[in-house]
């Protein structure tokens, strides 16, 4: 059977690669589906990880990804649930067993809300190649196709890490990433452009271009592999990471009440257990204190032991999301693509003491914010990991700007 399998990678690698070259995408597309009646997900996703590993640039596979999809239209195991008027109903309920479909029955799961917001984007993408059309795009309209940026935070923060730390599914978080980051910036350089002239719509029809086909991708290939691996305590975490996250396209944060009651019944203490004192050189406090006190303080806390792992949150609301399923999870595999090297410079840096401290200053959602990288080190100037403290400065900027200073 893994025989088998590596022999079907190794087929649908073979297609991507001529993708790469001068040959007509037809041609490729003609060959592909007499050779191929039904591809897999997991099959499509390890044949772009094996192009990675064999050599081929992560920019050249980032750049086709849209060809890729393509290649693969009608061809995908759930596309066949979809079309399988000819399938028995018992072949067709067996294959369902794991499917996106089964998932979006759960009223509240994270798969039904990742669907149902992409229901309303593409009803959006009509929306817009209307006013295309019609050569007038309206200021409402193209800000509600911009929230498509909190539909791809939660698939950066919750699916993507999670499929390459726990198993070992690198290309979503290599690829597709990438490209949801593509979409969000083209749309932002849209926005900044004061004159939507016909240049500015046509730009805007090749990212609406580029958003069909995550679409595609989403619904074929990354929601399919998750259904697939995702144990559902997994489920159920994400589920709760996933409440920080304002809705999406006014689609309902509901409530999965079988994750709501084994989330309470986690929070309950174990009996016997006491909230014994933390004794510092400063003093002491019990845990409750402590947790109270960081959860208190103006700043969004995130500290990297010296194994570049996640180790601790602070509570509250975040500009930048805390899934707490990255708890233990090494902290670059939070990031994407573009920014993990940076990351990774940054605490290198910090370890080997060529800098103590990074300042990074943004703009994040129209407001002023101080990121800043700090090296921790114990009584003997030992690394032992690295802090990141995240501040709204918008205080700040309102307050010398207000005062004339």
């Amino acid at each position: 059977m893994q025989i088998e399998n590596k022999s079907v990678v190794e087929r649908i690698e073979k297609y991507l690669r001529r993708l790469g070259t001068d040959e007509k995408f037809e041609a490729v597309r003609a060959d592909f589906v007499k050779e191929f009646k039904e591809v897999d997900a997991a099959d499509i996703m390890q044949a772009e990880q094996q192009l990675l590993q064999n050599g081929t640039p992560l920019e050249e596979v980032q750049r086709l990804c849209d060809v890729h999809a393509a290649l693969f239209h009608g061809k995908t195991g759930e596309e066949q649930i979809a079309n399988a008027e000819a399938e028995s109903i018992e072949a067709i309920k067996q294959r369902r067993q794991n499917s996106v479909e089964a998932y979006t029955k759960i009223e509240g799961h994270p798969i039904r809300t990742f669907v149902l917001e992409n229901e309303v984007l593409e009803s959006l993408l009509v929306q817009c190649r209307e006013a295309i059309a019609h050569g007038e795009m309206k200021d409402e309209l193209f800000d509600r196709l911009r929230g498509i940026s909190v539909h791809y935070a939660k698939k950066g923060d919750l699916l993507y890490p999670h499929l390459k730390v726990q198993y070992k599914i690198s290309g979503p978080s290599a690829v597709m990433w990438t490209v949801d980051d593509e979409i969000r910036d083209a749309l932002a350089v849209l926005a900044r452009d004061s004159v939507r002239d016909v240049t500015w719509m046509n730009r805007l029809q090749e990212v609406l271009v580029r958003i069909e086909e995550m679409i595609y991708k989403e619904h074929n290939i990354l929601f399919p592999n998750c259904t697939l691996n995702f144990t559902e305590e997994e489920w159920m975490k994400i589920y709760r990471d996933s409440k920080d996250y304002p809705e999406c396209f006014g689609v309902e944060n509901a409530i999965w009440q079988q994750a709501e009651q084994y989330l309470d019944h986690r929070k309950q203490p174990k009996k016997g257990t006491t909230e014994d004192e933390i004794v510092m050189k400063g003093g002491h406090m019990t845990v409750e204190q402590l947790e109270a006190m960081l959860n208190t303080i103006p700043l969004e806390l995130t500290f990297v032991d010296v194994d570049n792992i996640n180790r601790y949150f602070n509570e509250g609301p975040k500009v930048f999301k805390r899934p707490g399923m990255a708890i233990d999870r090494e902290v670059f595999s939070c990031h994407p693509p573009k920014i993990e090297q940076m990351v990774r410079k940054i605490i290198e840096d910090l370890r080997n003491g060529t800098r103590d401290q990074v300042p990074v200053w943004m703009n994040k959602n129209g407001r002023v914010m101080l990121v800043t990288y700090m090296a921790v080190r114990d009584r003997n100037h030992e690394y032992i990991g690295t802090v990141e403290v995240v501040q709204d400065m918008e205080f700040a900027r309102e307050h010398f700007i207000g005062s004339g200073r």
